[in-house]
C-alpha cells in the first residue's frame, strides 16, 4: 500500500489566518487613522463652537447692560424735562403779568435744556453701542451653528467608522469618510469665512 502524503492543514490554516489578519489589520489601521483625524478635527470644531457661543453670550449680556444704562439715561432725560416744564410754568405768571421773569428761572430753563441735550446724546450713544454688540453676538451665533453642524457631521462620521471597524464593511468606512469630509469642509468654510 502506498504511503499517503500528509498535507499539513494546520500550517495552511495558520497561513490563511495570517493573511486575513494582515488584510484586516491594514483595514482596521486605516479606519483608526481616519477616525482619529476626524476626532481631532471634531474636537477643534467643538472648541470653536463653544467659544463662539460664549462670546455671543458675553456680547448679549453687555448689550443688555447698555440697554439698561440707556433706559436710565432716558429716565434722567424725562426728569430734566419735568424740571424744565416746572421752571417754565413758574415763569409763565411773570410773563402773563408783563413783569420780567426772574433771571434764575430763565437760567434754570436754559440749564435743563442743555442737560437734556447732553443726556439725549449719551442715551443715543448707549443705544448705538447696544445695537453693535447685539449684531456682533448674532453674527457669532450664526458661526456657532455652522461649527455645531460640523461637529455633528464629524460625530456621525466617527460612529460610522466604529461600525465599519466592527463589521469590517468597507462601504461603511467609505460612508464615514464621505460624511467626515462634509464635516471638515463645513468646518473649514466657517473657519476661513
Amino acid at each position: 500500500m502506498p504511503e499517503e502524503q500528509e498535507i499539513e492543514t494546520e500550517k495552511l490554516h495558520e497561513a490563511i489566518h495570517e493573511e486575513m489578519e494582515k488584510e484586516g489589520g491594514a483595514f482596521l489601521r486605516s479606519i483608526a487613522l481616519t477616525t482619529g483625524v476626524l476626532a481631532a478635527v471634531g474636537a477643534i470644531a467643538a472648541l470653536m463652537a463653544g467659544s463662539t457661543a460664549n462670546e455671543a453670550l458675553v456680547l448679549k449680556t453687555e448689550a443688555t447692560q447698555l440697554q439698561a444704562q440707556a433706559s436710565d439715561q432716558w429716565e434722567y432725560y424725562q426728569a430734566k424735562g419735568l424740571k424744565m416744564a416746572i421752571a417754565q410754568a413758574t415763569a409763565a405768571p411773570w410773563q402773563a403779568a408783563g413783569k420780567p421773569v426772574p433771571s434764575d428761572l430763565a437760567e434754570k430753563v436754559t440749564k435743563y435744556q442743555q442737560e437734556q441735550d447732553s443726556i439725549k446724546q449719551n442715551a443715543e450713544g448707549k443705544e448705538k453701542e447696544r445695537d453693535q454688540r447685539s449684531l456682533e453676538a448674532d453674527h457669532l451665533m450664526h458661526a456657532h451653528h455652522h461649527y455645531a453642524n460640523a461637529v455633528a457631521l464629524l460625530q456621525v462620521a466617527i460612529a460610522l467608522g466604529a461600525l465599519a471597524a466592527l463589521t469590517r464593511a468597507r462601504a461603511l468606512w467609505f460612508s464615514s469618510m464621505a460624511v467626515g469630509a462634509a464635516g471638515v469642509v463645513l468646518f473649514g468654510m466657517q473657519l476661513l469665512g
